[in-house]
């Protein structure tokens, strides 16, 4: 079969299947395209994706001071009051205290012992409410971080604070699961407000209880209602008092210096 010629040039004329590109192909020449550019936009967002938490603040703001001090510090000294004051009134008001009266100092119902057990298991029971509390607040934008106070150098305060011995090694990882030890770290940091809260509210509280009892020998005696209650939401309201917003302030802190890790730019591996 002849092949047409161009009128003008005298050459062969292309034929309609070389002019114009197959349906098909163009198809999937459009799709590849789309899907190239989804890509890119999803790229795009990923890149743009905003932090899990707020930005951390450059100072006290309003908030934090609410959350730190009112809720933190008010609501934990209600709430911790409350319930020491229930726990002693069913300690010592269902036993029979005249064959076991309450006595500063001598078992099986004394109050020295049972403050100091009370300091010890509040402050570990705060710092796990306050972990995940203030993990969840942070997550869900309730409160922001503390921004303005810079990681110590000293190593014994980075590990108290979980943070690398070496300063350039940033924060680490805080998004990965726990091991049992690090686990034991928790309740050891937990204790350790203990142990600065019995030495600080203990010597007080024992030497206030002096001035209530009954004298007998070396030790003091007390009724079952209302001392030892009244003493216990004293001792448990002002321990939450002084400690939880110490232990929300470190979590607040912590993650202001995980954000900044988070932010900071690395560079690309050639």
């Amino acid at each position: 079969m002849a092949i047409p010629e161009d009128l003008e040039t005298g050459a062969a004329a292309p034929s309609a299947a070389a002019q114009e590109p197959s349906l098909e192909t163009a198809t999937t020449t459009t799709t590849a395209s789309d899907g190239n550019g989804q890509n890119q936009c999803v790229e795009g967002e990923a890149r743009q994706e905003p932090s899990k938490t707020l930005e951390p603040t450059t100072r006290f703001s309003g908030r934090q001071i609410f959350y730190i001090f009112g809720l933190d510090g008010v609501g934990a000294m209600i709430l911790s009051g409350g319930v020491n004051f229930a726990i002693a009134y069913a300690m010592y008001t269902t036993q029979n205290t005249v064959k076991r009266p309450v006595r500063l100092w001598q078992l099986p119902n004394t109050l020295a012992g049972d403050a100091a057990v009370t300091i010890f298991v509040q402050c570990l029971i705060t710092w796990f409410v306050e972990l995940f509390l203030l993990r969840y607040d942070l997550r869900h934008h309730s409160v922001q971080p503390i921004g303005f106070i810079s990681q110590p150098s000293h190593p014994w305060v980075r590990m108290f604070f979980f943070l690398p011995r070496d300063p350039s090694a940033g924060v680490g990882n805080p998004h990965r699961p726990w091991t049992l030890l690090e686990v034991i770290q928790q309740a050891l940091r937990g204790l350790s407000f203990g142990v600065v809260g019995f030495l600080v509210l203990w010597p007080i509280f024992m030497g206030a209880l002096t001035g209530f009892g009954t004298k007998e020998g070396a030790d003091y005696v007390y009724h079952d209602k209302w001392l030892p209650q009244v003493f216990k939401l004293i001792l448990g309201g002002v321990l939450g008092l002084l400690t939880t917003p110490l232990m929300a302030m470190f979590w607040l802190v912590k993650a202001g210096w995980e954000y900044k890790k988070e932010e900071t730019p690395t560079v690309a591996e050639v």
